[in-house]
């Protein structure tokens, strides 16, 4: 690689540093790269336990020679790392199309867990650390050979005038601890698998500067990676499950600002790596103008809006959920809200745990349509499109939504699933796992009680998901503009 020799022998991998001196790299002593070596095996060790084997010096013998481990002058040292199949690494996966739901679901919970427990950063100066990102990542732009000083200046001045907007929220994460020292180059061929688990690897090591950052910054490379890939879907559920876990819902609105930086950094690494690839330039280049134009999408300014989805147990509302927002605002779309895991994590158990049948009486029901519209006020408050998920049989329910939407001045569009009991009977018997606790006795209770009148848009609950999904932005579309 540009800083490094990697060499493959048996089932073990040793990275050696290049000798190089970079602006934002210094490998140019034996003693440099030892300490490198040494950081790089004491960070990855904790987030790929088993693969970073042992960091080795290599001394010059007294008689000539060299020997790892020996005695004698330091002249450089080495990285002893075990192999793995490059099969289980994650960027291989989605070329084959390999990634699922359930591992992305894993991948997001591991992340937030490391964010979780990462050591702390500056708690100042949040806006200022990406105004230096923006600002050196313009004059890259420039000597790239592919993008001219307007287009440089055009993305740029896009993304400060994103900063900007965020500023204040940026500074207080960053006072509130949420500047850490992260992985700092966290996108799918740094996730590999392991005995089956993801796990996260070749983090930077050599420039604490650089991986001190944002939690957030850190997690939109990852989502970055994804959309650029054409898997939306997986990018928007990879940011809801890391948000379930780390909480400070409304700070969702700060996702696509961060994916446009992580996009347009990618355009000029694209860019530079052209420069000298002979008959791959062309392709290169291309492909440095289509995450150009990924950077601009991202920053495309979007309405916040409030769409709630309804029905009886089975009716599909989190499936048509997740379809949904994918296209909601700017990438990684919407923010989605389930009363299953409010409820949950009322208790303080995993989502997919099933709660004891105290958990849901009315009072503790009363709790957790509150929170969920406690918390689609405060994230479309900050601008972030919202789809709300939950049976809201009650009316009152249903009405605090719109109330909620009505009290933003943003628009409300309401959704009704609606089905033959028969077929509702038959989805409820059929589930195993998920997050839903709902029995067939559950629905008997919902199918006897009377929801009043419901004015939100009906659906029909036995049509393909695809198909609800796309009538719903339809009525979107047509008329979003009215508040």
């Amino acid at each position: 690689t540009h800083i490094s020799h990697i060499f493959l022998t048996g089932d073990r991998a040793w990275k050696m540093k290049r000798a190089v001196r970079l602006p934002y790299v210094d490998f140019s002593s034996p003693e440099l790269r030892f300490a490198a070596c040494r950081r790089e095996v004491e960070l990855n060790s904790a987030t790929a336990p088993g693969l970073y084997l042992g960091c080795h010096v290599v001394a010059r013998r007294p008689g000539g020679g060299v020997a790892i481990d020996g005695e004698g002058e330091l002249v450089d040292a080495v990285i002893e790392m075990r192999r793995f199949d490059q099969a289980d690494l994650l960027d291989r996966m989605a070329v084959r199309g390999e990634l699922s739901a359930e591992l992305v679901t894993r991948v997001a919970r591991m992340i937030a867990d490391f964010h979780a427990t990462a050591p702390g950063g500056p708690r100042a100066g949040g806006a200022d650390r990406m105004m230096a990102v923006l600002t050196i990542n313009q004059a890259a732009l420039r000597t790239s050979g592919v993008f001219s000083d307007e287009e440089a200046s055009a993305i740029t001045s896009a993304c400060r005038d994103a900063l900007e907007r965020h500023r204040a929220l940026l500074d207080r994460r960053a006072a509130e601890g949420l500047v850490r020292r992260c992985h700092g180059d966290l996108h799918l061929r740094n996730i590999c698998l392991m005995a089956g688990e993801p796990r996260l690897f070749d983090c930077i090591e050599f420039n604490d500067e650089l991986a001190t950052t944002d939690v957030l910054y850190d997690l939109a490379f990852l989502l970055m990676d994804l959309w650029y890939r054409g898997l939306g879907p997986l990018a928007n559920l990879a940011a809801n499950r890391y948000f379930d876990v780390a909480g400070h819902d409304e700070d969702f609105t700060l996702l696509p600002f961060f994916i446009a930086v992580r996009a347009a950094i990618r355009a000029h690494v694209i860019a530079m790596q052209s420069v000298d690839a002979g008959v791959k330039a062309q392709p290169l280049r291309a492909e440095a103008q289509q995450y150009l134009a990924l950077a601009h999408a991202a920053l495309k300014i979007s309405a916040p809006l409030l769409v709630a989805i309804g029905g009886l147990s089975g009716t599909g509302k989190s499936t048509l959920a997740d379809a949904l927002a994918p296209h909601m605002g700017p990438p990684p779309g919407a923010r989605i809200i389930e009363s299953d895991r409010i409820r949950k994590a009322l208790y303080g158990a995993p989502a997919e745990t099933r709660l004891p049948a105290v958990a849901y009486k009315p009072e503790v029901s009363a709790k957790v349509y509150a929170q969920l519209a406690d918390r689609a006020r405060r994230c479309v408050a900050a601008g972030v499109c919202i789809v709300s998920d939950a049976v809201f049989e009650r009316s009152t329910d249903r009405e605090r939504m719109e109330v909620v939407a009505q009290s933003a001045g943003v628009p409300f569009r309401g959704f009704w699933l609606r089905s033959d009991p028969s077929l509702l009977r038959a989805r409820v018997a059929a589930r195993r796992g998920g997050v839903s606790d709902a029995t067939v006795e559950v629905l008997e209770k919902q199918l006897a009680r009377d929801p009043g009148k419901i004015r939100w848009a009906a659906l029909n609950a036995a049509s393909p998901v695809e198909g609800n999904a796309m009538a719903i932005l339809g009525q979107i579309l047509s008329g979003a503009v009215a508040r």
